[in-house]
């Protein structure tokens, strides 16, 4: 990273800059050789009281002395990316949250308070897109107490790392008390490459809703109760697609389903037997689900997947899936 004017370092920002994507170079805490300085690039979140922070794309909050400061400036937006459907992160939001639908909601001003028996924290949790119509800290409170009702732990879903994302939030709910508990990728390709994969679809089997044998390969919850089925069925075009195993348990060997709703189809639920692994179930789930998605007229592939799971975020990068953005959900600590 470059600060130099003239061959000097410089701070090139000031507290006025709040909200803006800066780079920043600060002395190491404890510096190795050949290793000084740290440095940050995010979106500066805060200022106060001789302390920055600065949110980086993944979520993490650093917090800067404005006495470690050696230098910083503005940076331009992160560059377009050049693989995939363009795709703003307001349309791309709504889309999943109607993929993925909770079984109770209430508005909070711009917010959507989400509920569904505590099943999965997509589905009980708070999706922030706009303005809560409250201080912040009155709101997290109304929050609280909305989900202490129901007897579910509370949480905030708030994304970083894309035009219009929520790293202030981010940083004011840390400032509040609440700790970031997990983090997911939320990416996109185009649908037909997708389609076109390479792998076996003809022992896949589509249909409209889930029944007793899919259910049993599902890894999300015991017995299933209605709130599951009807968070599962949610969605403006639902499809369930399953592998038929090789015992007489019925266990499918593999499963997945897909929400086609407008351009985008997403994928979710995608779940291969660990005894059925490295056959390609997989891509044959996802290019069976895909066709069936172009046949409504998408055109467009998102999906989400932990930040930490390595063999499936391996597995979407050779089908092309790059990160639009990051999800995270807090809680209060």
């Amino acid at each position: 990273m470059e600060f130099t004017i003239g061959g000097q370092l410089e701070v090139r920002m000031t507290p006025a800059d709040v909200g803006k994507r800066v780079s920043v170079r600060r002395v190491a805490e404890a510096p190795s050789e050949g290793a000084r300085f740290t440095d940050t690039v995010g979106v500066l979140t805060s200022w106060d009281d001789g302390v920055l922070s600065v949110t980086t794309k993944h979520g993490r909050i650093v917090r800067i002395p404005e006495s470690s400061l050696v230098a910083g400036k503005i940076v331009p937006p992160a560059p377009a990316r050049r693989r995939g459907p363009a795709a703003a992160f307001a349309e791309l939001s709504l889309a999943t949250a109607r993929a993925w639908q909770p079984v109770e909601s209430e508005p909070l001003g711009a917010w959507r308070l989400r509920a569904a028996g505590g099943f999965t924290r997509r589905a009980n949790s708070v999706l922030p897109l706009g303005d809560p119509g409250l201080p912040l800290g009155e709101a997290l409170e109304r929050v609280k107490a909305w989900y202490a009702a129901r007897d579910l732990p509370a949480y905030v879903q708030a994304a970083t790392g894309a035009e219009g994302t929520q790293e202030q939030l981010c940083a004011g709910l840390e400032d509040h008390g609440w700790r970031r508990e997990v983090s997911a990728e939320v990416r996109i390709a185009a649908l037909a490459p997708v389609a076109d994969l390479d792998a076996d679809v003809s022992a896949v089997r589509t249909a409209r809703e889930t029944d007793a044998a899919w259910l049993s390969r599902y890894q999300r919850f015991g017995t299933p109760g209605p709130h599951v089925l009807e968070v599962l069925g949610s969605g403006p075009s639902v499809w369930f697609a399953s592998v038929p195993g090789e015992d007489a348990d019925g266990v499918p060997a593999a499963i997945g389903r897909c929400v086609v709703d407008g351009r985008w189809a997403g994928f979710m639920a995608v779940e291969v037997g660990p005894e059925y692994r490295r056959r390609g179930l997989a891509k044959a789930v996802m290019a069976a689900l895909a066709r069936v998605a172009l046949d409504e007229g998408a055109s467009a592939a998102w999906l989400q997947v932990e930040a930490d799971n390595e063999g499936a975020r391996a597995l979407y990068d050779g089908m092309g899936f790059a990160t639009h953005h990051l999800y995270h959900h807090f809680r209060p600590a």
